[in-house]
């Protein structure tokens, strides 16, 4: 029993970390995020045409979790909240290929 209540205490705990983390990202600090999120695709990534962003949340590393569409196919990418640079990048099918000059390392993006 005490098991118990001692696992629910630690769900609780830390489902109100998490709450807490994603409020304390202003509108300013989201903007800038998107703003590189935009910049490493247009640069990273062949035939990038229309991009839009949808809910945006905090990573549990204690960055930044920017979601969104690239020409209809979703996107997740984490983006450090101190340097603005995109950590990973996860996608879905009929996301767009990476330009060839890209696959191998990181091209430079604002």
């Amino acid at each position: 029993m005490k098991r118990t209540i001692g696992i629910f205490l630690l769900i609780f705990l830390l489902g109100c970390n998490a709450i807490s983390s994603s409020e304390s990202v202003d509108k300013q600090t989201i903007e800038k995020a998107r703003e590189s999120v935009e910049s490493y695709f247009r640069h990273n990534y062949e035939d990038v045409e229309v991009m839009t962003f949808s809910e945006d949340t905090s990573d549990p590393m204690e960055g930044l979790m920017i979601n969104g569409t690239v020409n209809g196919a979703e996107f997740s990418a984490s983006v450090d909240s101190e340097t603005f640079k995109v950590k990973s990048v996860g996608e879905t099918e009929g996301f767009p290929d990476l330009k060839e000059e890209c696959r191998d390392t990181v091209c430079d993006y604002e």
